[in-house]
């Protein structure tokens, strides 16, 4: 069961559907892994080929191996609109450690419209029990002592 940190760098998206009225969309993206969310900023304004170039981090503690990317935009007097979601296997990321940029698809309504680029980190926890070595009896004291008190 993986435990550790993964690291989420949300760089890029392009071939958003651009189809705000008056104005271009200005997208954003809610992360999730399990019951922690994280939102990037608004790029107001940037169209359908956003740049965001953030960092996020989450905890890891189980063998949960999906994370949910969905890209919205943002809207000042209505519900901010779905432009789409991915989800990420993670299954390979706790294998090898990291994976470099890599384009995902982003579909809504089972339709191909648009891509996201990210980079995954996951950097295992470390066990307590491996920091100290059994061969470090003779440091502390212990057996340095003289036993008169």
């Amino acid at each position: 069961m993986p435990r550790g940190t993964l690291e989420v760098i949300l760089i890029s998206a392009k071939g958003l559907d651009d189809n705000d009225f008056l104005s271009s969309i200005d997208p954003y993206v809610i992360l999730t892994y399990r019951t922690q969310e994280h939102k990037s900023t608004v790029q107001e304004d940037s169209g359908s080929k956003p740049q965001w170039n953030e960092s996020f981090l989450f905890t890891v503690s189980d063998s949960t191996s999906e994370l949910n990317l969905k890209i919205m935009d943002k809207d000042n007097f209505t519900q901010d609109d779905s432009l789409g979601e991915t989800n990420i296997d993670l299954g390979p990321l706790f294998e090898v450690g990291s994976l470099p940029e890599t384009v995902h698809k982003v579909v809504k309504d089972e339709e191909y419209c648009g891509e996201i680029k990210v980079a995954l980190t996951f950097t295992p926890e470390r066990n307590e029990e491996q920091e100290y070595s059994v061969g470090d009896e003779s440091y502390g004291g212990w057996k340095e002592s003289s036993g008169e008190f």
